[in-house]
């Protein structure tokens, strides 16, 4: 498993540096609520009949770091294509089976989060996206940032409560 610290975001920066620590924040929130589960725990669905995991919400978060700063902020081809979902399956990255585990996810993940780090580097916060989105829209890098920090947000909210039904753990 991992060891994380989780960094406060800081409370007296410029803008840039404000999102930046917000979304590591929620990184490392996600990485917390997964610490010490086995992979059997981390593929259990929250309630029947959802299937949403601890581990499926780990492979979404790396489609959404991919898809958002790799495809949509730079425009790299590559990126455009999923990691975990297909035109056939569009939630594939929730249909786990007993071969998807922690470590793959995680790496998945951690490099996805390295790659977006990457995408953003040198760039204003009102530069545009270079990327084609679904929705034919065009982003700049300051939306992507608030954009994903609601993302885990969200879904850090959905963790909370998954870890809590697995072990009872509230405090992470």
């Amino acid at each position: 498993m991992t060891n994380s610290q989780r960094p406060g975001p800081p409370t007296d920066c410029d803008e840039r540096t404000s999102l930046e620590g917000w979304l590591d924040f929620h990184r490392e929130t996600l990485a917390r609520k997964c610490e010490g589960l086995t992979d059997e725990q981390l593929r259990e669905a929250s309630v029947p009949p959802s299937e949403l995991t601890l581990l499926g919400l780990v492979r979404h978060l790396a489609e959404c770091e991919r898809g958002w700063f790799g495809n949509v902020l730079a425009g790299d081809e590559k990126a455009a294509e999923p990691i975990y979902f297909t035109d056939e399956d569009p939630d594939g990255e929730f249909h786990l089976s007993e071969r998807d585990t922690w470590e793959e996810a995680y790496a998945t993940w951690q490099a996805q989060i390295a790659a977006a780090r990457e995408a953003t580097r040198g760039r204003s916060l009102d530069d545009l996206g270079v990327g084609e989105h679904r929705s034919g829209e065009t982003f700049n890098l300051r939306w992507i940032y608030t954009h994903m920090i609601e993302e885990y947000a969200r879904h850090n909210g959905h963790a909370d409560l998954i870890r809590e039904r697995i072990d009872g753990a509230t405090e992470m």
